[in-house]
């Protein structure tokens, strides 16, 4: 039986006063898209540090596959890692930043690195300097993506790409799983760990508050919705999926929806309905209506 690509074992780390993880216990089998989720502040970003080498943990330990992460050089050479800020040498070209992470890294398809600088539509001819901060996050992709490495550590790697950029970035999520590369996806986007993961850490406050499956991440989701009436506001409270009804004013009722909308619009349909507005909740706020400020 293969290593898990990552599993971690009463992972801490303290800065002083604060505690930033708190005994986290995860295992991540290899093979796996995985989502890291949770709020910022949560501590997503210091267990990356922690399962690259970049510091120390206070207590525990951390594997990369079978090597301790303590084990930097020999945990690197079995994984690439996205950053979510990208920094690049501003004077390099695109190309020549590629060549480079090229000889520095594990090994490079430069067949498929090709391919996505067009899939990507970078321009390599740039200086680095010249470049938008989605132009370097797409570097970043397109080294990681091109690499050997069994392990992809993606940090929030999609903050500074627009939205066909983000649906590349999907394919090539699902083109490494297909290969039976594990992809590690840390993340504040609801929708993306729902297009491409197949299960989910969730961490809340340090300390991990949940492992689910895609399907199961799914009940957290809900809309808000906001609708005013030019007559009789019409009774919701027992419609299937619809909750949290606060009736406003006397022309308007305020709501939210998980689950299929079917039964709330048929509810609305025989109504005289003047607006209708719905709006997606913050990952940040449904972690804090469903988890609460310290989790359950």
């Amino acid at each position: 039986m293969s290593a898990p690509a990552v599993r971690t074992d009463r992972l801490t780390k303290r800065y002083g006063r604060l505690l930033a993880l708190d005994e986290l216990d995860l295992t991540v089998p290899a093979g796996e898209v995985f989502g890291f989720l949770g709020p910022n502040g949560a501590g997503k970003s210091t267990t990356i540090r922690l399962l690259l080498g970049m510091t120390r943990p206070s207590s525990g330990r951390a594997w990369i596959f079978d090597t301790d992460a303590a084990d930097v050089a020999g945990a690197h050479r079995r994984l690439a890692y996205v950053p979510a800020d990208v920094a690049l040498w501003p004077r390099l070209t695109g190309a020549e930043i590629l060549d480079l992470l090229d000889r520095t890294g594990p090994g490079t398809d430069r067949a498929y690195r090709d391919e996505l600088v067009e899939r990507f539509a970078l321009d390599p001819s740039k200086p680095a300097g010249a470049y938008s901060t989605g132009n370097r996050q797409k570097v970043a992709l397109i080294a990681a993506f091109a690499t050997r490495a069994p392990l992809l550590v993606l940090d929030e790697p999609t903050s500074g790409l627009d939205p066909l950029m983000e649906r590349e970035f999907r394919r090539a999520v699902t083109e490494a799983r297909d290969e039976g590369r594990t992809v590690f996806l840390s993340s504040h986007q609801l929708a993306e760990v729902e297009a491409v993961c197949d299960r989910v850490a969730i961490l809340r406050a340090g300390r991990l508050v949940d492992v689910a499956t895609v399907p199961d991440l799914r009940r957290l989701h809900r809309t808000e919705v906001l609708v005013r009436f030019a007559g009789p506001v019409p009774d919701l409270t027992a419609v299937p999926g619809v909750d949290s009804v606060d009736p406003g004013t006397d022309s308007a009722v305020r709501f939210t929806v998980s689950g299929p909308p079917g039964p709330a619009l048929r509810a609305l349909a025989a109504a005289d309905v003047t607006t209708l507005t719905m709006r997606e909740p913050t990952l940040e706020e449904i972690f804090l209506d469903y988890y609460g400020e310290t989790g359950r």
